[in-house]
This record gives structure tokens, C-alpha cells and sequence, in this order.
């Protein structure tokens, strides 16, 4: 039996996405940097795994609107020691003639073949950085080795994909991937498929190979699934790993979240609402790592007519004052205010925001520095918000970072 050295692994984190279906809070900040849970962004959940299962040589791969994602990674993420061989370091598309920006997974991985090449690690180690989960790698590396693969990508079962569309699915015997499956309804899939969560390990001289065989011209945003699908015959052993199996550290929670739109992630963020929240943050041994700056903790007040701050069911983070205001079942980021007398209910507030007296807010989310003036009234008349602000299928109202209530 073969065992998994994490020594010899290369870890490449993708952000790549151009973060259309989640705009406009992804107008000015990657999809992988967007807020989430008030304190984190959303690439530190794929760090985190990374960080706990003992990766220490990380590439991120950026491209849209990458500067906040990339001052997250060198404000949150400089731990590494190159003196060890250790760093994280994000990676954009290369400039120079006849190379433009990446159409897809593997066209990334193209673009960077020379990376790939050069180095010396034994394994590729491919991940997303724009879905929510929690997942011990080492327990994937570990099954690769066992089994002596030259591929394994990591699926979940119907029953944990909460509404993500997929456009491929994985049909497995045991633990072998025997054929790429197109075009299958979840509603539809028999017991035998899994779907890909962009998690895939590979021998880098199989990748090398395996990219080798695209032809970016022809198909520019064929995903890595449909690239290694459509080429099973290079492979001696493609295996699916399982997500949520009981091997590895990290506590079975089996929560996976992939963003399809804004509200998919409204409702990721209400999951950690829940009394048992379905993704478990507390595991003491498995922390969710982030960037935050020192702040005074959070506190509610009494306003200025002597009414008391409330917070009921909420997330509230560093920074924030409750001064007279009401919130429940909400999620505020650092440095919020909440004025004498205004109510928020089942919102999502970036930092920075400022909610003024008597306001009432409902289902919305606020982008970054959105101050709300006094006496607004925002998802009480859905018909009249639809007018001013973007409004997802699900009746969540947006107020962009840019909105003037002034206009």
C-alpha cells in the first residue's frame, strides 16, 4: 500500500471566475473575495483546507478584478516560510503576445504549462476557490495513493449538491470513474453518479500529458472534467473520492455551497443561522483562517431615545455598534451602525455600513461603505425596490456600493 507525502504536492487554487451571475457585489472584488459569514471571504475556506491538511506550496490562479483578493492573501495568508519551501503566491494570466485572459479551468492550466512543467512535485493538487465546504485534502491525496492512481476527482452524492447546477457528473463503479456522464438532470441521476466539486488530484506528468491533447482554439471553456473525460484512455486508474467520507480530520458536516448566483449565496449565508448550522465553524481544531484588523469587540446601546440596542439569531463581527437599533436573524460585518430605532431582519450588511434612524431593512443585502439615509424603507415595497435596486429571482434586494440615495 502506497502512502500520501504532502511534500510532494503543488496546490493550485482557482479564482478565475469572471463573477457575472454574482454581480454587482462582484463589480469591483473577485468571486473568491467576496464577504461571507461577516468576517471571512470566500477563498479562505479552500486556504483553510489547504493550511490543515498540511499543504504548504499554494498557487492561486487570478484574473477579474483581482487587487482585493490579492491584498486578502498578502494581509491574511503570509504564514508560509520559504526558507522551508513553503509559499502561497496568486498567479495572473501571462502577458505577452497571442496569450489572452483564461476561458476556463483548462485553458488556465494551459496558459501556465510552463509552471506546471518546471516544477518537481510528484502531484497537482487542483482546487476552487470560490465554493464553501470544508474538506481534508490529505485524506484525498491518501486515496490517491493507495490506489495507486493517475487521477482522482473529489464528487458528492444528489443529496448534498443544495441546488447547484452541474453540467457533468461522474459515473463510478466502487471507487472508479468509468465514464463522464453529459447532460443528466439531477433530478433524474441514478445511485451511481457523483458530481465533480473541482477538486481533483493528478499526476503532474499526466496533467502535462493531458494538456497536451487540448486544443484551446477549438475549445476554449471545456472544463477539466469534460478534458480528462473525454480522454479517459491516457489514465491507467481515474478513482472518485467521495466528499463527506469519514476519513481525514475535519468534522462531517458534508455542507458544500458552489455560488451559481446571489441567492445561492444569500442562502449560504443564512445557513449559519440555522440552530445547528449545517457548516460547522467551531470545530477547535479546524478554524476557519482569516484577515481582520483590530477592532473593539461588538456592542448594542442605548439610542438616543433611550431604547436599547437588540440583536436576535445574528453574525455580528469587530467594530460594530447596535445603538438603539433592532437586528435579528442577520449578518453584519465589521464596523456596521445601526441607529436609534432602525430594524434589520434577515439581511446580509458588508463592512462599513451605516444604517440611519428609523430605517427598516428586510432580506437585502448592503455592499461595502453603503451609508442608508434615515427613514428608508428597503424590501418592505418589493414592487418599488424593483425600480431602484437589482433584485435577485428570489426577492432579495441589492443596494449596490455605488447607489445614491440622494438621486
Amino acid at each position: 500500500m502506497c502512502t500520501s507525502d504532502l511534500t510532494d504536492t503543488l496546490a493550485m487554487v482557482t479564482a478565475i471566475g469572471d463573477g457575472k451571475s454574482l454581480e454587482p457585489l462582484t463589480a469591483r472584488r473577485a468571486t473568491a473575495a467576496m464577504p461571507f459569514g461577516g468576517s471571512y471571504r470566500i477563498i479562505d475556506f479552500a486556504l483553510t483546507n489547504c493550511l490543515h491538511s498540511g499543504q504548504r506550496r499554494i498557487l492561486v490562479l487570478t484574473q477579474y478584478n483581482a487587487l482585493s483578493l490579492q491584498n486578502h492573501i498578502r494581509d491574511g495568508w503570509s504564514i508560509y516560510n520559504s526558507d522551508l519551501g513553503e509559499f502561497i503566491t496568486p498567479i495572473t494570466p501571462p502577458i505577452r503576445e497571442g496569450i489572452s485572459n483564461y476561458a476556463g479551468l483548462s485553458d488556465a492550466l494551459l496558459k501556465n504549462l510552463y509552471l506546471i512543467d518546471g516544477t518537481s512535485e510528484e502531484n497537482i493538487l487542483l482546487i476552487s476557490g470560490e465554493q464553501i465546504y470544508r474538506m481534508d485534502y490529505s485524506a484525498v491525496l491518501a486515496h490517491h495513493a493507495n490506489h495507486d492512481a493517475d487521477v482522482t476527482m473529489a464528487g458528492i452524492p444528489t443529496a448534498n449538491a443544495n441546488g447547484a447546477r452541474f453540467s457533468t457528473a461522474l459515473e463510478v463503479d466502487g471507487v472508479d470513474v468509468t465514464a463522464l456522464r453529459c447532460n443528466v438532470k439531477i433530478s433524474d441521476a441514478p445511485d451511481n453518479l457523483l458530481w465533480p466539486i473541482q477538486v481533483c488530484v493528478i499526476k503532474r506528468k499526466k496533467l502535462v500529458e493531458l494538456l497536451s491533447t487540448f486544443n484551446a482554439a477549438d475549445h476554449t471553456d471545456i472544463s477539466l472534467t469534460e478534458l480528462i473525460g473525454a480522454h479517459l484512455d491516457l489514465f491507467k486508474r481515474v478513482l472518485a473520492y467521495r466528499f463527506g467520507e469519514t476519513a481525514g480530520r475535519v468534522t462531517q458536516d458534508r455542507y458544500w455551497r458552489r455560488l451559481d448566483d446571489l441567492d445561492a449565496y444569500y442562502d449560504a449565508n443564512m445557513d449559519l443561522l440555522e440552530l445547528e448550522p449545517p457548516l460547522d465553524l467551531y470545530q477547535t481544531d479546524w478554524p476557519i483562517r482569516t484577515y481582520q484588523t483590530q477592532r473593539p469587540p461588538a456592542r448594542t446601546v442605548p439610542g438616543r431615545s433611550s431604547n436599547e440596542g437588540i440583536c436576535v439569531n445574528s453574525i455580528v463581527s469587530g467594530g460594530t455598534v447596535i445603538a438603539g437599533g433592532g437586528v435579528s436573524r442577520s449578518v453584519l460585518g465589521n464596523r456596521v451602525f445601526i441607529d436609534d430605532g432602525a430594524t434589520v431582519e434577515d439581511s446580509i450588511l458588508y463592512s462599513d455600513v451605516q444604517v440611519g434612524e428609523g430605517t427598516q431593512l428586510r432580506r437585502c443585502i448592503c455592499d461595502r461603505h453603503v451609508h442608508v439615509p434615515p427613514g428608508e424603507k428597503i424590501g418592505i415595497d418589493i414592487a418599488a425596490d424593483a425600480m431602484r435596486f437589482p433584485m435577485t429571482e428570489g426577492g432579495v434586494i441589492v443596494v449596490p456600493s455605488d447607489f445614491r440615495f440622494d438621486l
